[in-house]
């Protein structure tokens, strides 16, 4: 079995090197890597050489989902963490398993044995079983309400009026398509993890859009794409580079009608 670690701490990645080599001789450590971009490179490469990868989702510089925007991967994951916030979203994509930092000695094992029912005896019934489970768990409700403030009072605004969300500094706010903006509880990272994600993407590290708000795209500098919203907004609305792709697939596969 051909397995490759992304993994950014050392430690942890030794770690886990010795712990499954402890399964079995048939354990072969293909490489460690410790960035979204020496994932990217290496997957690009050679992606048809790896069986299992076991992948931290907290990388030096970002999210292992980034890694999925920016290739194609059909290999099975286990991913590794000491967050349980990102369970859902790692069952979104190649994820059988989700373990959590530090690892017990005894959780690493269980997972493998779980590739090898999966994979490797051809389990036929997998494909139904997985979608299943991904069907009960897209079931779980995303917000429809934001909790907002105004001045000393707490309101709430619902999700399907909202255009966008942007970070201006430590605050974050939603603006509605009738341009009014509101102060929000919550920031960027928790609202990409509670909207929807077929109704809002997260374009860069200051702006998330309802699919309703973008109005036209147009090809940028790099690679990037331009978004135009309404209402009108003073926020970054440039794509960057690691979300082009994963933009395009939310738009739903086919942006040429609005690319200018």
């Amino acid at each position: 079995m051909q397995v490759l670690i992304i993994e950014d701490e050392t430690p942890a990645a030794n770690r886990l090197s010795k712990l499954l080599q402890n399964i079995g001789d048939d354990i072969s450590i293909v490489n460690r890597l410790d960035s979204v971009e020496s994932s990217v490179k290496f997957l690009q490469a050679e992606p048809g050489n790896i069986d299992l990868i076991f992948m931290d989702i907290q990388l030096a510089d970002g999210l292992s989902f980034d890694i999925f925007q920016q290739t194609t991967i059909t290999t099975p994951v286990i991913f590794t963490t000491a967050f349980d916030q990102y369970t859902l979203k790692a069952f979104k994509v190649n994820s059988i398993d989700y373990l959590m930092q530090p690892i017990d000695e005894k959780e690493p094992e269980p997972a493998v044995e779980k590739y090898r029912r999966l994979y490797q005896k051809k389990d036929t019934s997998y494909p139904e079983k997985f979608l299943k489970m991904i069907q009960e768990m897209n079931a779980a409700k995303y917000k429809e309400r934001l909790l907002i403030k105004r001045g000393q009072q707490l309101s709430y605004l619902k999700t399907s009026s909202v255009a966008y969300c942007f970070a201006d500094g430590k605050l974050c706010y939603a603006v509605d398509f009738n341009g009014a903006k509101y102060l929000l509880e919550s920031n960027l990272s928790q609202l990409e993890e509670q909207l929807q994600p077929s109704d809002f993407y997260r374009i860069n590290r200051h702006l998330l859009v309802n699919i309703e708000a973008v109005k036209k795209v147009h090809t940028w500098l790099g690679g990037r794409l331009k978004i135009e919203v309404l209402p009108l907004t003073t926020a970054e609305t440039i794509v960057s580079r690691e979300r082009v792709n994963g933009f395009k697939e939310w738009l739903g596969g086919n942006v040429n009608p609005l690319i200018g």
